[in-house]
């Protein structure tokens, strides 16, 4: 399956929009692919971003990248951010948001124990039902 996280920043923007909050992205700058202005990290290499329609122009929430334009210092800058360096979306009003895990689910699959063979089928299982007074 694709990966769940661009289509969860995609939900959480809009409910955030949609409830008149300010949406901010948590962004890992020091991530490959990353572009940013220079010197708008912290020490920590995190950049916090306000995403709202009034702060920045063409936003476009994709499936790879967050991609706008935003003015820093007065001076408009094209940003693009990998899906996978957005590490939180959140309301600037009361936090209520997002924290993504590092590693997407299903990135890596469980492997099975040495001592059984893989199984190529599911167990099927006989359905129970219980009759409830």
């Amino acid at each position: 399956m694709t990966p769940n996280r661009p289509y969860l920043i995609r939900a959480f923007y809009d409910w955030i929009v949609d409830n008149d909050m300010t949406p901010f992205i948590l962004v890992r700058a020091d991530e490959a692919g990353v572009i940013l202005p220079p010197n708008v990290a912290d020490s920590e290499h995190r950049v916090y971003l306000n995403v709202s329609p009034t702060a920045c122009a063409n936003i476009d929430l994709g499936n790879a990248a967050v991609a706008f334009s935003a003015r820093f210092s007065g001076v408009s800058f094209d940003c693009y951010i990998p899906v996978a360096s957005v590490k939180a979306i959140y309301a600037r009003e009361n936090g209520r948001g997002m924290v993504f895990p590092d590693m997407e689910e299903g990135d890596e699959q469980p492997t099975p124990p040495d001592n059984e063979p893989p199984s190529t089928q599911p167990e099927k299982k006989r359905p129970s039902l219980k009759v409830v007074k």
